[in-house]
């Protein structure tokens, strides 16, 4: 009899400890929305895997990253932004140059800007 109490004893620890930990919270929510699911999934456990790893709190590298992430297309969008504005000037340059110098000079001009494209 005192054995079946030890055991009861260390599963309403444990019970107690995931209660407190918000585990059963987080478990209960999954599994709801896996029973409210209309089309169930093939694989109820990777349902879990998903759901239970966005419940999950942010990883502070992971947001760092995902920051990082944004600025490098921010910066991205502006060198490819620029880049156009500086094909366009060359194309300018190309057309005042072909209507204002001497043929020497204006192959050899057109070659040079040219060369950067």
């Amino acid at each position: 009899m005192a054995h079946y109490k030890a055991e009861d004893s260390k599963r309403e620890q444990f019970r107690r400890y995931l209660e407190k930990a918000g585990v059963l919270d987080a478990l209960t929510k999954v599994l709801v929305a896996l029973y409210e699911e209309p089309e169930k999934p093939n694989s109820a456990l990777d349902f879990l895997k998903h759901h239970l790893g966005a419940l999950a709190p942010e990883n502070p590298e992971i947001e760092a990253l995902r920051l990082e992430v944004a600025e490098m297309k921010e910066k991205y969008e502006a060198v490819l932004e620029e880049n156009k504005n500086l094909k366009a000037k060359v194309q300018v340059y190309l057309v005042l140059l072909s209507s204002s110098t001497s043929h020497h000079n204006k192959s050899t001009l057109i070659l040079l800007l040219t060369s950067f494209y």
